[in-house]
């Protein structure tokens, strides 16, 4: 398929800004790929679609405060760097964006926090990516607390644009139950869900598998090529314990529903599965592009945001519900006025 082809109009007014105040008030968008039929409900109602011994598989990673403002040595001018990994943990080699980029070079020294800490650029690795050495006496631990004390919430360009970050972005851009440090960007879909609606899932029996995707910015890096099979993401370290592969293989055996909470775990689930579907314990890398026609063999249900146009997130959710009927979908979502993006509503397909 072609870029052109995910095109919809987005009205700035239906990006959302916030996250609900009580995360499972979302709104939620069910679609029904046989009757094709699409109904309007909340998020807290989702469970209603679930039976006893179903599986809801989760990605359990937890974003670091990624964001850090500082100065360029000399000139003093402000510059702002995102984390994206660690490269080396002895050296305190990671990798960065940057911004402003073009005069950010090799050899230059950023300060942050009014000094107390120091890098040194080593590396251009794309137009805005640079590797940077962190200058810090002290053990690693010490190192890392003081990086992510100065850091600050990585939200997502489309809320950046519309204010600053505030300090209950910690809390609410984080899922409730995320653990394994590493992402940069939240698994949205699993924002939704609450205390209160987890609690439910248990008392209904529905099960949980836990794995983990390090969601990376490649995620909102806009395609640049009309034809998809050239475009290129960029990889995601992933993880996919024994413990929750036999879960949902033990489901999929009894021919329960597998429900993937968003696009991310979708995409560790379908990196690494046998042809039947059954997940493969696993610890690596994935850079895997799913967009139409593609065919899933590991979820029979999804639950995932309202995606921007054009992106790789919108092509996959393009690719499990059936391109005609998704783009449908998010057309009428624009008339019924839902929220879009980061903080904004969800729809679960089914």
């Amino acid at each position: 398929m072609k870029l052109s082809q995910f095109k919809y109009n987005l009205p700035q007014n239906l990006i959302a800004s916030h996250l609900s105040a009580n995360r499972d008030d979302a709104r939620l968008m069910v679609i029904n790929r046989k009757t094709r039929v699409i109904e309007h409900k909340l998020f807290k109602d989702v469970l209603d679609y679930f039976e006893e011994n179903d599986v809801f598989v989760r990605n359990d990673t937890r974003v670091f405060p990624a964001l850090l403002s500082g100065q360029k040595e000399k000139t003093g001018a402000s510059i702002s760097v995102q984390l994206l990994r660690e490269l080396d943990e002895e050296s305190r080699l990671w990798d960065v964006l940057v911004d402003p980029a073009r005069k950010i070079r090799i050899g230059n020294k950023l300060y942050f926090g009014e000094g107390t800490l120091e890098a040194e650029v080593i590396d251009n690795t794309t137009s805005r990516g640079r590797t940077l050495r962190f200058l810090f006496d002290g053990t690693h631990e010490e190192f890392k607390k003081k990086l992510f004390d100065l850091g600050k919430t990585p939200l997502p360009d489309d809320i950046r644009k519309l204010r600053d970050i505030e300090p209950e972005d910690a809390e609410f851009y984080q899922t409730i139950y995320a653990k394994n440090e590493g992402a940069v960007v939240a698994p949205t879909a699993g924002l939704h869900f609450s205390k209160m609606l987890v609690k439910r899932m248990e008392l209904k029996g529905i099960q949980v598998a836990d794995i983990t995707l390090h969601a990376g910015v490649g995620n909102f890096k806009s395609i640049d090529v009309e034809d998809l099979a050239k475009h290129k993401i960029d990889s995601e370290e992933y993880f996919i314990t024994e413990e929750a592969a036999k879960i949902v293989n033990e489901a999929k055996t009894q021919k329960r529903k597998i429900c993937a909470i968003g696009t991310t775990t979708l995409k560790a689930m379908e990196s690494s599965c046998y042809i039947n579907g059954h997940l493969k314990p696993y610890h690596g890398w994935t850079n895997k592009f799913i967009f139409p026609p593609y065919d899933f063999v590991t979820a029979d249900a999804l639950i995932t945001n309202l995606h921007a146009p054009q992106s790789s997130m919108m092509m996959m959710v393009c690719a499990f519900g059936g391109y005609e009927l998704m783009m449908e979908a998010y057309k009428k979502a624009v008339e019924e006025q839902y929220h879009f993006l980061t903080y904004g509503d969800a729809m679960l397909i089914l």
